[in-house]
């Protein structure tokens, strides 16, 4: 996918290095969202109900979803709204996951610290452009 487009807005001084992101996400999709979500899988077998697992499914599809919205359509302000989504879910993921496996609420911070950064980012980026 051709960045280009997103190497010329305008972002904050704070904002991290292209490289960045692909190191970062590079260690939450597969350790973190990947072994996560296949525990709250083995859970749903026996301990937990659809409803519990839920946010985790939502927020691998807003996740995924991000990419186009942001680098296909060129859309900052739906990114943000999408991302918002993905923090959104997060939150719901840990509530929804601890009385069943509190690790995995554990497990989900530096997620949630990322796509927190993220999301002010995106916001910041929607503003400015």
């Amino acid at each position: 996918m051709d960045n280009s487009w997103y190497r010329e807005l305008q972002k904050p001084s704070w904002a991290p290095a292209e490289w960045v992101f692909g190191a970062v996400w590079s260690v939450l999709y597969p350790v973190i969202i990947g072994v996560n979500i296949y525990i709250v899988s083995l859970l749903l077998r026996d301990k937990i109900t659809w409803l519990i697992a839920l946010p985790f499914w939502l927020n691998i599809f807003f996740n995924a979803i991000f990419t186009p919205i942001q680098f296909g359509m060129h859309n900052n302000a739906l990114a943000f709204v999408d991302i918002l989504f993905v923090l959104i879910t997060i939150v719901w993921a840990m509530a929804a996951i601890w009385p069943h496996a509190e690790w995995v609420t554990f497990a989900f911070l530096p997620y949630l610290i990322w796509v927190t950064i993220v999301t002010v980012l995106q916001l910041m980026i929607t503003i400015k452009n």
